[in-house]
């Protein structure tokens, strides 16, 4: 369908769409932008208007976003604090200069031309991230943004220009990031979960001081020193960058989220236990909680960080032989026989908090591939069995607890047998002497029959 039906009006595709093809990266959302053109004349031709503060139509046909070109002026404080003019005589010009980051000011029009008031390609070629102008300040969700961005580029040599950062220090300074609603600060970060090294985002809020604002329980945790003998870098801070360095490239944004929460507990550990955290996981759950109620953030996201949070240490320990029981009650604990899905997550969670440190990147992590097996065994012994086999009322409950506990005794035994054990490297993980001793459990009173 085109857009063309009078000389005023022009259609213009703007933003990420342009970057992105510039960049020759896939493009998967196109927005538009209309000049000469008034909301009367945009429902006339078959568009369907959905925004509120200033009129966005979808196209009859494709459904992308159409919006009438527009200017802003600071009226208030946070993101919705602004004044929007979109009356038909804005230039494309004028609607680029409202824009956050010069390689996000451009456009291009219907015959390939593109408009570029702000250097953007020049930005693009060099590899940096750019405001456009003085009016960045006057909307603190850049912030987030801009570390959005970088997260999203880093790979490819992107960094912050320093005018640019200076800038997100002197919004972060004014207070206005406590304006910011709930909502637009998860879908930042959600888009962050999605595509982006999560370390440079953390960083880049720490650096500017926004992470103190909006997520100040990691915040927390720079400064805090855990064991040199686990964790050779010290600064849990770093530890969590590490970390989420390497959980960057998974493509589960709900491990990562689990992930980037783990170790919010050591931040509450008292001066005189450090650099240990005795019950650090525990700790760290009602910061979970809150911090997800704060920015209303999914339940399946804040169910797993819990998740994380009370377990990834009991994982750890998985392969000593005090610990034979522990794997059977941690997959109670997550509710693993009802989302067997939450076993291999939390394996890769912790996995990702033991090779989270220096000099420990790239060694073999024995325990992640230890709970996965155990559950593999443990999960074949349900309770339709326990029935088949006789069992009445509570005593299913009990004999199903007994039969998988001997389940898991014989597949320990199993993978003791045919795994060679790797010596720990402070993780404390490793078997002891005894791991090899005859187990004993109390067997059960009637033979599953099959």
């Amino acid at each position: 369908m085109e857009l063309q039906p009078e000389e005023s009006m022009k259609t213009y595709l703007v933003g990420g769409a342009v970057r992105d093809r510039l960049l020759g990266l896939p493009v998967h959302d196109r927005d538009f932008v209309v000049t000469g053109a008034t909301p009367e004349m945009m429902l006339e031709r078959g568009f369907r208007q959905v925004g509120k503060d200033f009129p966005v139509f979808l196209h009859p046909e494709t459904h992308e976003e159409y919006a009438l070109a527009r200017t802003e002026k600071k009226r208030g404080h946070g993101y919705d604090g602004f004044i929007c003019d979109f009356s038909p005589d804005i230039t494309i010009e004028e609607d680029l200069s409202r824009r956050d980051l010069t390689i996000n000011a451009m456009a291009m029009d219907e015959d390939g031309n593109i408009i570029d008031p702000w250097g953007g390609m020049s930005d693009l070629k060099k590899h940096i991230i750019r405001h456009t102008s003085p009016a960045f300040e006057e909307d603190p969700l850049r912030v987030l943004r801009v570390a959005r961005f970088a997260a999203r580029f880093a790979p490819l040599g992107f960094t912050i220009a320093t005018g640019t950062m200076d800038l997100m220090k002197k919004i972060v300074r004014s207070g206005e990031l406590t304006y910011l609603v709930p909502e637009r600060v998860w879908q930042e970060f959600y888009k962050t979960l999605q595509h982006g090294m999560l370390d440079v985002f953390v960083r880049t809020l720490h650096e500017c001081g926004a992470l103190r604002a909006v997520f100040p329980e990691l915040d927390a945790l720079y400064g805090v020193p855990a064991r040199k003998d686990w964790h050779p870098e010290v600064d849990t801070g770093i530890h969590m960058e590490l970390c989420l360095r390497i959980i960057s490239d998974d493509p589960d944004p709900v491990v990562k989220f689990g992930v980037f929460c783990h170790d919010f507990g050591k931040a509450l550990t008292p001066k005189e236990q450090l650099p240990r955290h005795p019950m650090h996981g525990p700790k760290g759950k009602p910061l979970v909680e809150r911090m997800c109620e704060r920015l209303r953030i999914p339940n399946e996201y804040r169910d797993f960080a819990r998740i994380v949070c009370e377990n990834h240490s009991l994982v750890h320990r998985f392969i000593r032989r005090s610990r034979t029981s522990s794997a059977l009650k941690v997959f109670y604990a997550i509710d693993a026989f009802r989302h067997p899905e939450r076993v291999a997550m939390l394996a890769k969670a912790a996995a990702t908090d033991y090779h989270g440190r220096l000099g420990f990147e790239k060694l073999p992590y024995q325990p992640a591939t230890y709970m996965i097996d155990m559950f593999d065994a443990v999960r074949k012994v349900t309770p339709a069995d326990i029935i088949k086999a006789g069992a009445k009322g509570i005593q299913i409950k009990e004999r199903l607890a007994r039969h998988r506990m001997r389940a898991l005794v014989i597949a320990r035994r199993n993978w003791f047998a045919t795994h060679e054990i790797i010596p720990e490297h402070g993780g404390g993980w490793s078997r002891s002497q005894r791991a090899l001793e005859p187990l004993r459990v109390r067997e059960p009173d009637t033979p599953l029959t099959h």
